[in-house]
């Protein structure tokens, strides 16, 4: 370390040396001359804070506490959060009752030594003394232990944290002082704000809203507070400390903790004076929350996996792992000075780095190529078989980079770290059942905050070098097909049509032969359902095989002498759109069959059960109901397929007469399920919704719409925080997310729209892109991520409240089990819950429902974005399959995928006849553009999707398929605001 070395530069090496990406949270701590803990100035040279660096013990500990270890994002984080935690029961510091004491033990114990055996469990516990006086309560500590059965100990440090973020002195540091009448009390700061107690009870808080100025004065801290006509406090609080040291280290420690959970990013440094200074001139330094949280969404960093030095468990993940001999602990001596240690010695963190690279090895039995469908019974076995075989491409960009240093020597260590690509992304993986491989188990970060295995992606399924096209080959097949506009109008005809048998299949072979295995539905709903589609999936079995045909003729790919009259598609399209009104009593069905199926579900929990397992297996790559308007959605597609060919054709051309007949016919279709097919689209999306909600009853009633969904940060005493929001015509929701297995959203509370008032207050908050929505019980303050996210959210919730006047709407207790939430913008939103009810509150994931995470809900959470009901008919519409070439920004080869777009996702497959996705991109928030000059692709059609660090390109085989493509992703990746949107469609339901 060099003499003039800032603090920083010593709290940066000790996180590299963790291979820490969350370091922020972290602070060094170490006794100043007069024994008094201080932390490190990260500003200042390390050698004038520490004077005499032989005899001192730097301690790294958690220095900012968050208000939901959910934010946590790095496993290896919460670890080091496990130990403080640990290591506060130990000292004293975390003060709560005996039932909370032994169920944090539980699970300290759980992840250390593994699941419950009496005897190794008393053997544990006599040789480790987790609190004093620990002899009483070990067999409560047993008890709990007990229940915590498969719990892994990634699972149980999250567990461990959701518990002890509930207690009064979790993440607390008091700090005797005086109040005016020289009372005896503690200060203490937190993320909220400034906290005051008596021994280790909580008499009073002042949040960071309500506070307008910090400073002290020799002993004196002042606490400067906004005017409050409410409020009995003077203009300025004033308490006595020990001394000025001890204020002027709680001063800045409270300006630390005020800087890193409210502003948005690094205070800049004040102006020197010229003359002379006056007051200090300490400033926050590092990166705030909200840059922390920001870095790691962005994924740009690489995972590493690491070794929890007091775990005895042996991860069966680590299948290709062997353990090293040698483990690199965390060393107590660094450059021959100062001594490190997490806490105390004994409690040292043995954080490793494994430098070794991702498992290249991949089982390619799984084809996607299967005969016989079937239903695991045991979705939870199935999913530590099996893993999430579709994955998202994210992840296989990072296997790739990794393929690039392949050949170098690495070091195999042991772990129970995580090793997936970016974190925000790889939260989007379908779980899904399937294949028999172990190699590619990965288990999905939504169903628990466990270590992951690298994607299954990397296995030759996408990556094998025979998928690699040189330029000369497709130059070839170039040249060999036709090149006008009607072949490739023709073309997407048929590939479309491929993908929407294949949809028809999921519930025709897929799902009837798992209705068929299980018990679970009635005789008549199995016959409303299959009955109605098997004609539909054998008529279109007949039309696809009549497309083929005259694509292959239209090729030349056959023997027929008369080549011309085979150029055409309307007549293929008349004769089988006449054919298809003879099924129009099927597609009528549609809107039955969804909602008994729904009635089904509501009133059988086996077949609710037996639904949503379904729904986790690969060929459901979308919510099962979305198949069940497949067809009405089918017939839209035709529609707009025949208006581009007519509007191609010249009249005089030969196929202009039957392509015109063929588009009326069609029309005629789609203007009768029209009017049904937007209520329908809206009760399923209603019904999606529902099973992404938790905390809410009968979201599904006569008279409410859906109008958007998103996020936004909501403005509370703990700052802004991110929350999922929900519009309907009656009622504003907003929720939370946790890392739990069910992988939903919380509801936290609701704002009746009626009498509601929405303003732009950027001003009043000092919040970019904020609105106050004023409801007439209670106010909220929220900000969107851009201007453009505020325009849209601001647009449709004022046409939701003028709705909500005209028309009385559905009464608002029907919300009876979402918690009211009265507090104002200035309050806090902590959920009180008694001690005494942790051990009843306490969740073990394994036994939690498994809850798909790729939905759109959960990507708009990811991305920080927005969508409307306009936008996902928008998304109906615009549905396209085929096949193109795709190149990651660091590879050089192209790789030819079939890929489905639909409900703004890419859906890639190794080839049209797969019955599942191997791998998924969702696009809500990626860029769409055309490479330029200096990116050296020099390639006709190519299109180029970004989204923050992530790259690929994409090539199409014609310039029509390219501007097909660039089209129906534009309608993913630029959300039209709802005025552009109804300016070119017909009147919606709104």
């Amino acid at each position: 370390l060099q003499q003039r070395a800032p603090g920083k530069v010593l709290h940066d090496a000790v996180c590299n040396h963790l291979n820490l990406v969350e370091g922020d949270y972290f602070g060094l701590e170490f006794p100043d001359h007069k024994k008094m803990m201080v932390w490190l100035d990260l500003l200042k040279p390390v050698m004038k804070q520490i004077r005499r660096p032989k005899h001192i013990v730097v301690k790294f500990v958690v220095k900012f506490f968050p208000p939901d270890h959910a934010q946590l994002q790095e496993e290896l984080t919460r670890y080091l959060f496990a130990l403080q935690v640990k290591q506060d029961l130990a000292q004293g510091r975390l003060t709560c009752n005996d039932t909370s004491t032994a169920l944090l033990i539980s699970h300290i114990v759980q992840s250390e030594i593994g699941d419950f055996d009496e005897t190794i469990d008393r053997e544990h516990l006599a040789k480790n003394k987790y609190i004093p006086q620990q002899e009483a309560l070990e067999d409560k500590i047993m008890e709990f232990h007990r229940n915590h059965m498969g719990q892994t100990p990634a699972e149980s440090d999250f567990q461990l944290l959701e518990i002890a973020r509930r207690l009064e002195m979790y993440g607390i540091r008091l700090h005797p002082a005086k109040d005016r009448e020289g009372t005896k009390i503690n200060l203490a700061v937190a993320n909220t704000g400034i906290l005051v107690f008596q021994g280790h009870t909580k008499i009073n808080a002042f949040n960071w809203a309500k506070v307008r100025k910090l400073s002290f004065k020799r002993k004196r801290f002042l606490i400067k507070l906004r005017p409050d006509v409410n409020s009995s406090f003077q203009d300025t609080l004033e308490f006595l400390m020990a001394s000025r040291d001890f204020c002027k280290s709680f001063w800045k420690i409270c300006v630390e903790h005020h800087a890193f959970f409210r502003l948005f990013e690094e205070p800049k440094p004040k102006p020197k004076p010229v003359l002379f200074s006056r007051g200090s001139s300490f400033r926050f330094s590092g990166r705030t929350q909200k840059q922390v949280l920001d870095y790691v969404k962005e994924g740009g960093h690489k995972k590493v996996q690491f070794e929890r030095k007091h775990s005895k468990i042996h991860s069966i993940r680590n299948l290709t792992t062997q353990p090293s001999e040698q483990h690199t602990e965390v060393p107590k001596q660094v450059s021959d000075s100062s001594s490190f240690a997490y806490g105390d010695d004994n409690d040292a963190a043995a954080v490793q780095s494994c430098r070794q690279e991702k498992e290249l090895k991949a089982s390619t039995e799984d084809t996607g190529q299967h005969k016989s469908p079937s239903v695991k019974k045991s979705p939870k076995e199935g999913r530590k078989v099996d893993g999430a075989v579709v994955s998202t491409v994210e992840e296989e960009e990072e296997a790739a980079k990794d393929r690039m240093q392949q050949n170098r020597p690495q070091s195999q260590q042991p772990s129970t770290g995580s090793l997936t690509g970016s974190p925000h992304l790889s939260e989007l993986s379908i779980n899904s059942q399937g294949g028999p491989s172990v190699a590619n188990m990965s288990l999905s970060p939504n169903l628990s905050p466990d270590a992951k295995q690298s994607s299954p992606l990397i296995s030759p399924l996408l990556n094998d070098p025979s998928c690699i096209r040189t330029d000369d080959e497709e130059e070839v097949k170039r040249k060999r097909f036709p090149t006008e506009k009607a072949y490739f109008i023709a073309k997407e005809v048929a590939t479309t049509e491929r993908t929407y048998l294949k949809d028809l299949e999921v519930i025709t072979s897929w799902f009837q032969s798992a209705v068929g295995k299980e018990d679970c539905m009635t005789e008549t709903l199995k016959t409303l359902i299959f009955s109605n589609f098997e004609p539909l999936h054998k008529f279109h079995t007949g039309f696809l095989k009549e497309i083929e045909q005259r694509l292959a003729l239209w090729e030349g790919r056959s023997n027929a002498h008369v080549k011309g009259d085979y150029q055409r598609i309307g007549d293929v399209m008349l004769k089988n759109i006449q054919s298809m009104k003879q099924l129009t009593t099927h597609l009528w069905k549609h809107n039955e069959i969804l909602m008994e199926l729904e009635n089904g579900i509501k009133n059988s929990r086996k077949l609710e059960t037996f639904c949503r397992d379904f729904e986790l297996q690969k060929v459901c790559y979308l919510p099962l109901n979305t198949f069940l308007l497949r067809p009405l959605h089918r017939l839209m597609h035709y529609k707009q397929i025949m208006e581009r060919l007519c509007k191609h054709y010249p009249p005089s051309h030969i196929d202009f007469r039957d392509s015109r007949a063929a588009l009326a016919e069609i029309s005629e279709m789609v203007a009768q399920v029209h009017g049904n097919m937007i209520k329908m689209e809206n009760f399923q999306k209603l019904h999606e919704l529902k099973k992404d909600l938790i905390g809410i009853d009968n979201l599904v009633i006569p008279g409410r719409e859906f109008i958007r969904l998103g996020s936004l940060s909501k403005l509370s005493g703990k700052g802004l925080q991110q929350r999922m929001f929900f519009l309907f015509n009656d009622i504003l929701l907003y929720t939370s997310r946790g890392l739990t297995a069910s992988n939903q959203f919380k509801v936290h509370g609701h704002l009746p729209l009626y009498g509601m008032t929405i303003e732009e207050s950027e001003e009043e908050w000092g919040v970019p892109h904020c609105l106050t929505l004023r409801g007439q019980h209670q106010s909220i303050v929220v900000a969107a991520s851009t201007r453009a996210e505020m325009d849209k959210w601001t647009e449709d919730i004022q046409m939701a409240i003028d709705l909500a006047e005209k028309s009385s709407g559905p009464a608002p207790e029907l919300l009876a089990s979402s918690p009211p939430d009265n507090k104002s913008p200035d309050e806090t939103t902590v959920d009180q819950e008694s001690e005494d009810d942790l051990s009843a509150s306490r969740t073990s994931l394994e036994r939690q429902s498994p809850h798909r995470g790729n939905t759109t809900v959960h990507v708009c959470w990811h991305r920080n974005t927005s969508v409307s009901m306009i936008d996902f008919s928008i998304a109906v519409e615009n549905q396209l399959s085929g096949n193109l070439l795709r190149k990651f920004k660091n590879s050089n080869g192209w790789q030819k995928l079939w890929v489905v777009f639909t409900n703004f996702c890419m859906f890639f497959y190794k080839s049209h006849q797969d019955n599942h996705p191997l791998a998924s991109l969702p696009l809500l928030g990626y860029s769409l553009t055309i490479p330029s000059e200096s990116e050296n692709i020099h390639k006709d059609y190519v299109f180029k999707l970004h989204f923050k660090s992530h790259v690929y390109y994409f090539r199409a085989e014609s310039e029509y398929t390219f501007e097909r493509w660039m089209e129906v992703i534009r309608s993913a990746t630029s959300s039209a605001s709802r005025t552009r949107a109804l300016s070119h469609k017909e009147p919606h339901a709104y």
